[in-house]
């Protein structure tokens, strides 16, 4: 189980250059990958995304590979013409306004065209630069994410065990509830109807309400779920989606179970159990 937050970072410094790369995640419900790094090295971005693409299937995942030179390998050329005009362009300024001297050099070769510089970038050798940087990170990364996966799982399962304990209650209780719940409606008849309370009818009556009021099929349904859920946190390396959707199942039949109660002691439980199935999705929703 992998969690879909997590970070790493590693550098390295020399060989002309010093890279860093980082790698953070937050929660999302598809993979939303972006990775940032400079405009030169935009030809070999598809590969570092695919390394990222082959390992993470979920999360906000952003990267940022930096690097700052050391030793650069540039052209740089002059613009003659361009520098020609702006003299001529600052002296005429200088005539209008009365001031005199000669034009600083400076003050020319500042001027944007003047002096080009074209830098010469090898994106092979600077992908073999990065490459083992940008693998190291990865490989912290993916750690990072399945240590906090692995304590996202023991929690869920201490919620799931807390969730199958109330689930136990129901079953144990459920004979109880029908049990009290004749006793209600036979009480009721004999309130209304005195000596003229027809044990048949009172039968028939109870045996109706009985399967309105029945939370047998709600169990069973509902340990059913559960045991998919324990099956989906030991045998799928990324249960996220189905974990949300069995809860979405858990809580229709805890809801029903509620709606259909009559006693305040089962009343405790529902609250107990609903209580639980939130930690436990909201706990689904950092899973991968």
């Amino acid at each position: 189980m992998t969690s879909m937050t997590g970070y790493a970072y590693e550098e390295l410094c020399g060989d002309g250059a010093d890279i860093s790369v980082e790698i953070k995640s937050v929660n999302s419900r598809f993979l939303d990958l972006a990775i940032n790094l400079p405009p030169f090295l935009n030809p070999i971005e598809s590969r570092f995304r695919a390394k990222i693409t082959e390992k993470v299937l979920r999360g906000k995942v952003d990267v940022f590979i930096r690097i700052r030179e050391s030793e650069t390998d540039c052209e740089v050329s002059a613009d003659t013409s361009a520098a020609a005009a702006y003299v001529s362009a600052i002296r005429k300024i200088a005539d209008a306004t009365g001031f005199s001297g000669d034009v600083p050099l400076g003050l020319i070769i500042s001027q944007p065209g003047v002096l080009n510089i074209r830098k010469n970038y090898d994106v092979e050798k600077y992908f073999l630069m990065i490459e083992p940087v940008f693998d190291r990170a990865l490989s912290r990364f993916i750690e990072d994410r399945m240590r906090e996966g692995e304590n996202l799982r023991r929690d869920l399962e201490s919620k799931l065990e807390k969730l199958s304990e109330c689930a136990h209650f129901f079953a144990r209780y459920q004979p109880k509830m029908e049990s009290l719940f004749k006793e209600q409606i036979a009480s009721k008849f004999r309130e209304l109807l005195e000596d003229k309370a027809d044990e048949n009818r009172i039968m028939t009556e109870t045996a109706a309400m009985l399967v309105k009021y029945t939370i047998n099929e709600e169990i069973v349904r509902l340990q059913s779920h559960i045991s998919a859920m324990r099956d989906e946190i030991s045998g799928n390396p990324a249960p996220g989606k189905r974990l949300d959707f069995i809860c979405q199942e858990m809580n229709r039949e805890i809801n029903t179970i509620g709606s259909k109660n009559q006693s305040a002691e089962v009343g405790a439980v529902v609250i107990t159990a609903k209580d639980s199935l939130e930690n436990i999705r909201e706990q689904s929703r950092n899973i991968e």
